[in-house]
């Protein structure tokens, strides 16, 4: 089913899907470069893990900001040259991270972080769906999303083998020279997306759209909060679980770290590619629900084999729900709003769902460090809303987005 939806594509369609995925690989690298150093920034500003996780939350809780500022400008003046701009920035952002003084300063910077990232989402999404094939959606949907553990993947990687030798303050200078490739990439070779009106961008006012289609923003924002539970609930403290309740070297958690996100890209271009089969609505139902017997086994294995498995098969089922989203989203966009839409309704949802920087720790500081009760607690009540908000919900599986 991938190979067919990938034949007799244009090379305008291929750079457009390279952008949008490296885009969002690099944004997450970026993010995740927090998640991993979290133990070493704890003890560099002299503070619980709870307050480290403080980043997390302002990073998420200011993303919806960006999406709504730089997903207005997409729809303006084009996806294209929005998305240069929005990898600038946000590589900027990660880049300065390095140089904050102290704990305050940290803070105010991952909040500008969380500023730029929050549009790359929705704009690269929009412009990838928007150019491919209506038969391609379903896989592409999944890639697209597979960059987000991708990212976390390589970050992984450079963790298990530099942090180290340029310790936390050189894992945020890593990505800058990544991103001023793709900039150069994105100018020399994507086009701006087909779906992309100059003429109606013109005579449409973004917010007025919006309040036209409150009823679906609604209904998207809700449901992305449980996405962003299901998500960040069992990947942000994942390393520090493995750190601080089972006492693993930065080498075991890095490993465990790289198998869990494969068992992310699988399960992304896997449920992806189904949902074109059977439909949305149904392709992450399965992914949620299958998460359920997986949480017990993910979260109170003993010994590293089990625990690399457990989340593998758990990052399966959450990013299987999640590599359905793209293209879900953007299905159900108003095409006058699609920059705008998705990421606006993505971010937000992750704006509520930002307090889990800050809950998950406190849960398991209350619990005498016990990591496990706070990780599963999360992932089955985000996988059962996710479930019941999806089975309920709308579906525009192959919507015209050139309507």
């Amino acid at each position: 089913m991938a190979l067919e939806s990938l034949q007799g594509w244009t090379p305008a369609q291929r750079h457009a899907v390279a952008a949008a995925f490296l885009a969002w690989t690099l944004d997450a690298f970026d993010f995740f470069v927090l998640v991993l150093v979290m133990s070493e920034l704890s003890a560099n500003f002299h503070v619980a893990i709870s307050r480290i996780g403080i980043a997390t939350t302002l990073t998420l809780a200011f993303r919806p900001l960006g999406a709504f500022i730089f997903g207005r400008f997409a729809d303006r003046y084009g996806r294209r040259p929005v998305l240069m701009v929005n990898v600038a920035i946000y590589s900027l952002s990660g880049f300065a991270t390095a140089f904050a003084p102290d704990l305050v300063t940290f803070l105010v910077v991952r909040a500008l972080f969380g500023i730029a990232m929050g549009g790359v989402w929705g704009i690269g999404g929009s412009l990838a769906m928007e150019t491919i094939p209506a038969r391609a959606r379903g896989f592409v949907s999944g890639l697209l999303q597979s960059g987000y553990p991708c990212g976390y993947l390589v970050a992984a990687v450079v963790f298990g083998l530099l942090d180290s030798l340029i310790g936390w303050r050189g894992m945020f200078m890593v990505g800058i020279l990544p991103a001023i490739v793709l900039i150069a990439y994105i100018a020399a070779m994507v086009p701006e997306s087909p779906g992309f009106d100059p003429a109606r961008a013109r005579a449409s006012g973004t917010i007025a759209v919006l309040r036209s289609h409150w009823k679906i923003a609604l209904y998207a924002i809700v449901l992305m909060t449980g996405f962003n539970f299901f998500s960040h609930g069992t990947q942000d403290l994942y390393p520090t679980f493995l750190t601080r309740q089972h006492h693993f070297d930065h080498a075991m958690v890095s490993t465990i770290t790289v198998v869990l996100n494969i068992g992310a890209v699988v399960g992304g271009l896997l449920f992806g590619s189904f949902s074109q089969r059977i439909g949305r609505r149904k392709a992450v139902v399965v992914a949620a629900l299958l998460a359920l017997p997986v949480a017990w086994f993910w979260a109170f294995s003993e010994g590293p084999a089990l625990l690399a498995l457990g989340a593998f098969l758990m990052q399966v089922c959450v990013q299987g729900a999640w590599g359905v989203v793209p293209v879900h989203l953007n299905e159900l966009s108003p095409a006058e709003a699609r920059g705008t839409f998705p990421g606006t309704c993505y971010q937000l949802g992750n704006l509520i769902a930002s307090v889990n920087g800050w809950l998950q720790p406190r849960i398991a500081e209350q619990m005498g460090g016990n990591y496990s009760m706070a990780l599963a607690g999360v992932a089955v009540a985000a996988a059962l809303a996710i479930a019941v908000l999806m089975w309920l919900g709308p579906e525009a599986r192959d919507a015209d987005m050139a309507a």
